[in-house]
């Protein structure tokens, strides 16, 4: 796997180069010390991940990453001093198109120190993350759903990953405070900043947001967001719970997982939308939420950060309408017209 550096530190660039060259299988591309530097590095020669810096001189890391994604797309890694004294920017470019977020590492004299181990995990579940654009990992056969019952409140589920924050900010704003459906959404977001990220969407969203909980149950005017690391599911009583199976799978939490879950399990209306993302997560999931007669919905290439899980779902059959970003909430209000109804009264 090829990687690329982009900081302005040199200590931080002597510390990633020497996690980068310690393994056999991981090449280092180039170095870059601001973003202006690495939009023409990376239109030379484009790397399979880029660890970027958020805080530089001439141009930061989210301008960076929006320009890289929009010339020459590849795997982003936000690599910053601190994740979560920066989580607003590392939030920033996550929506610009960057995957995740890591602490850069502190080394000693002998290559070992602070944040090295968990760097080489980003980048191994990156790399996976890259194989799984050519290869769907297996899931367990999809039995059917019982019938559908009329006691429980629709829903809408969201998935999203690469550029998904920017995504779901515009969805959550444009969605009133009267919308008649229990909302779930599943971001790949690492757990270390899944409470900044739910803090994040707070300000944007109309609805409250908070984390997801075990035994939870979806309700009407709140925004349920997936913790990270262990997958999001719901059970046959309507109740959310969290799980490591299947464990071989390359997103935690994953998308296909929890929609999987809900369309065996939901017995109640539901709309899926699969959002900007790379790798096919999802597209399976939003297949048997249609299957299971669920309206779906997928975002639109021209919106999309990365035109990854949307157009797996789409290669799938799984999608019903292919929407731009702007058009989602306009199409589930019309789904969803109790809420008008509501607000006429």
């Amino acid at each position: 796997m090829k990687i690329a550096i982009v900081n302005d530190t040199k200590m931080a660039v002597e510390s990633l180069r020497r996690v980068v060259t310690s393994i056999p299988e991981y090449q280092l591309a180039w170095v870059a010390y601001d973003g202006a530097e690495a939009v023409k590095q990376c239109a030379q020669l484009c790397p399979d991940v880029i660890l970027m810096d958020l805080i530089m001189p001439v141009m930061d890391g989210v301008e960076a990453t929006r320009q890289i994604m929009a010339t020459s797309p590849c795997a982003i890694l936000v690599v910053t001093s601190t994740v979560t004294g920066n989580a607003g920017k590392v939030f920033e470019a996550m929506g610009a198109g960057a995957l995740d977020a890591v602490n850069t590492p502190v080394l000693g004299a002998s290559g070992t120190g602070e944040g090295r181990d968990a760097l080489l995990q980003k980048l191994r579940t990156i790399g996976r993350l890259i194989a799984a654009n050519e290869k769907t990992a297996s899931l367990p056969a999809l039995k059917v759903r019982s019938t559908r019952s009329v006691t429980m409140p629709p829903m809408l589920v969201i998935g999203a990953s690469t550029g998904g924050p920017a995504a779901l900010a515009v969805i959550l704003a444009a969605i009133p405070s009267g919308f008649p459906a229990a909302i779930v959404v599943v971001q790949h977001v690492d757990e270390q900043f899944t409470d900044s990220f739910v803090d994040w969407l707070n300000l944007q969203s109309s609805l409250p947001v908070r984390r997801a909980k075990g035994n939870d149950i979806p309700q009407q005017g709140e925004v349920l967001v997936a913790g990270g690391e262990q997958h999001l599911v719901l059970r046959k009583n309507g109740r959310l719970d969290y799980t490591t199976e299947p464990e071989s799978y390359p997103y935690r939490p994953s998308v296909t997982v929890f929609f999987e879950s809900v369309a065996l399990h939901w017995n109640g209306r539901a709309i899926g939308v699969l959002l900007t993302g790379m790798g096919r997560d999802g597209a399976q999931g939003l297949l048997a939420l249609r299957k299971s007669d669920f309206h779906t919905i997928a975002q639109d290439e021209a919106s999309c950060s990365v035109y990854g899980m949307p157009k797996a779902a789409v290669q799938l059959g799984a999608v019903e309408e292919i929407l731009p970003l702007e058009k989602i909430v306009p199409v589930l209000l019309k789904h969803f017209p109790v809420m008008l109804a509501r607000q006429a009264e």
